[in-house]
C-alpha cells in the first residue's frame, strides 16, 4: 500500500494523474462490502477536484502543495461543506455542514482532495469499538471478526484496507492511538491545542473558542510517520492570520536518541504477543546505539496518573455541557484538578530534559472480537491505562506498528514526545521503522 507522500510524488512527476488515483480509490471504496470504513463519499466533487488538480499541476510544473491531488478522508465528526456530519447519531443523520472545518480547509490548501468520511462510534463514545445506528459497524481489515478500535475506527480501518491515503481523527481517550495500534497504521495525538478545533463540534452547536481545560485533540492517521509530519505541517498552528513552523526534531539519527522505555505494568499487564514485539523493538533500538533509559520518569506514579486522567475526563465533560455533572464539581475541585494536571505535565517535561522520547505499549492487547466487554481477562477500561499519561499532560504521542502476531494481528507501540516537540516523536518513529 502506498503512502500519501508516495502518491503525491507520483502525481507531481507525471507517473499518474490525480484523476486516475481518485477514480481507483473511489472504485475500491465502492467495492468494499466487509470493512465498512468509508461511509460517505462525494464522488463527482472529488473527480472534479482531481481534474482541477491535474490542470493546475500542468500550469505550475510541480510547484504545488505537498498533498497535491491526493484523495483523503476525514472522520465523520469534522464538518465538510455539503456533506453530512452525523457523529454516528440518528438525530444528526441529515445534518449537512455549510462550511469546512479548519483541518479540512488546510488539508485542501495543501492540495488534498477530501473524497469522503469514515465511520465513528456513536457520539465518539467508545475508545475500543466503532458502531452506530446510522452506518453500522466497522471491522478490522486484519480480521473481520475483530474491532478496529474506536472512536476513529473507521479512519484506521480505511488506511489498513487501502480505502484512503491519509486520515484525520480525534483523540480524547486514545481514539486515534488505539485504532492505529489495532489496525497496524500510524496515528498521532499532537500536543494539545496545536491543531484548531473549529469545525469539530456536535452538529448544530455554535463553535466558541474556549480557554477551559480541553483534553480533546485532533490529529492525523497515516501509513507512515513521514505522512504524519506532512499532515501536521499542513494543519498545525492557530487560526488565520497565522504563521507556524514545527519545532525541528532533536536528532536525525536513531543512535543519538535517549529513549525511556516501560514494557509492562500490573495495572494493564501486556499480552505475550504485545510484550514480545515491544521487547524485540527495544533490543533493536539498543543494537542501533540508542541510549535506553528504563522505568517511569522520577516522580511519576503511573497508577496515580491514570486515575487522575479519569477525573480529568469527568471535568472535561462537566465543562463542556454534561447535564449530569451539575453540582458534582465545585470551583475548588476545578482548581485542584487543573493544578494536578499541570504538575503532571511539569514532571514529564523535566524528564524530557534528559530523555528525548518515551516508548511504551499503546494498548496491553491486540484487536479483540467485536462486542467484547472484557479483554484477555482484563476489564474493558484497561485499554485506557497506557494512553492515559500523554492524554493527561497533553504531550504529543503517536502509535506506530511494530509487528504482527502469529495470527497476523497488528501490534502497536506508543511514542511520547516533549511538549510542542511533535516532530521529535515523529522522526524517532520514522527512524525506528527504518
Amino acid at each position: 500500500m502506498e503512502t500519501a507522500g508516495e502518491v503525491a510524488e507520483r502525481i507531481r512527476t507525471g507517473q499518474v494523474t490525480s484523476r486516475e488515483v481518485t477514480e481507483a480509490l473511489l472504485a475500491r471504496i465502492a467495492e468494499d462490502t466487509q470493512v465498512n470504513a468509508v461511509v460517505e463519499v462525494r464522488a463527482e466533487h472529488a473527480l472534479a477536484a482531481a481534474d482541477r488538480a491535474d490542470v493546475l499541476l500542468a500550469e505550475r510544473g510541480g510547484a504545488v502543495g505537498p498533498l497535491h491531488g491526493v484523495p483523503v478522508t476525514v472522520k465523520d465528526c469534522f464538518n465538510v461543506a455539503g456533506m453530512r456530519t452525523t457523529w454516528g447519531n440518528p438525530e444528526f443523520a441529515e445534518y449537512v455542514a455549510d462550511r469546512d472545518a479548519v483541518v479540512v480547509e488546510r488539508l485542501q490548501r495543501a492540495g488534498a482532495i477530501v473524497v469522503g468520511k469514515t465511520n465513528v462510534h456513536t457520539m465518539l463514545a467508545d475508545f475500543g469499538q466503532t458502531a452506530n445506528e446510522v452506518y453500522g459497524r466497522t471491522s478490522n481489515p486484519a480480521d473481520l471478526d475483530r474491532t478496529p478500535g474506536g472512536s476513529s475506527g473507521g479512519a484506521a480501518a480505511a488506511l489498513a484496507a487501502d480505502l484512503t491515503y491519509l486520515e484525520y481523527g480525534s483523540d480524547l481517550v486514545g481514539s486515534i492511538r488505539l485504532p492505529a495500534a489495532y489496525c497496524g497504521v500510524y496515528g498521532l495525538k499532537p500536543t494539545n491545542g496545536l491543531v484548531p478545533l473549529r469545525g469539530f463540534e456536535i452538529p448544530g452547536t455554535p463553535y466558541l473558542p474556549t480557554e477551559l481545560p480541553n483534553l480533546s485533540t485532533i490529529g492525523p492517521l497515516a501509513r507512515s510517520a513521514a505522512d504524519l509530519r506532512t499532515a501536521l505541517r499542513a494543519t498545525a498552528g492557530p487560526e488565520a492570520p497565522y504563521s507556524y513552523t514545527l519545532c525541528p526534531p532533536r536528532h536525525d539519527r536513531l543512535q543519538d536518541y535517549r529513549v525511556g522505555v516501560v514494557t509492562d505494568h500490573p495495572a494493564a499487564p501486556v499480552s505475550s504477543e504485545v510484550g514480545d514485539a515491544l521487547s524485540d523493538t527495544i533490543d533493536r533500538l539498543a543494537r542501533s546505539g540508542a541510549k535506553i533509559v528504563n522505568n517511569w520518569p522520577d516522580g511519576v506514579d503511573a497508577n496515580e496518573q491514570a486515575e487522575e486522567f479519569g477525573r480529568q475526563v469527568e471535568l472535561f465533560f462537566a465543562l463542556h455541557g454534561d447535564p449530569d455533572a451539575d453540582g458534582r464539581l465545585t470551583a475548588a475541585d476545578v482548581r485542584d484538578l487543573d493544578r494536578r494536571r499541570m504538575q503532571a505535565r511539569a514532571r514529564w517535561q523535566q524528564y524530557f530534559e534528559d530523555v528525548d522520547v518515551f516508548l511504551c505499549p499503546t494498548s496491553f492487547t491486540v484487536a479483540f472480537p467485536h462486542g467484547s466487554t472484557t479483554i484477555d481477562g482484563q476489564p474493558y477500561e484497561t485499554q485506557v491505562f497506557w494512553i492515559a499519561h500523554a492524554s493527561l499532560t497533553g504531550h504529543p504521542a503517536l502509535s506506530m506498528p511494530i509487528g504482527h502476531t502469529p495470527a497476523g494481528l497488528p501490534v502497536g507501540a506508543q511514542v511520547i514526545g516533549p511538549w510542542h516537540e511533535d516532530d521529535t516523536a515523529i522522526t524517532f518513529a520514522e527512524l525506528l521503522a527504518g
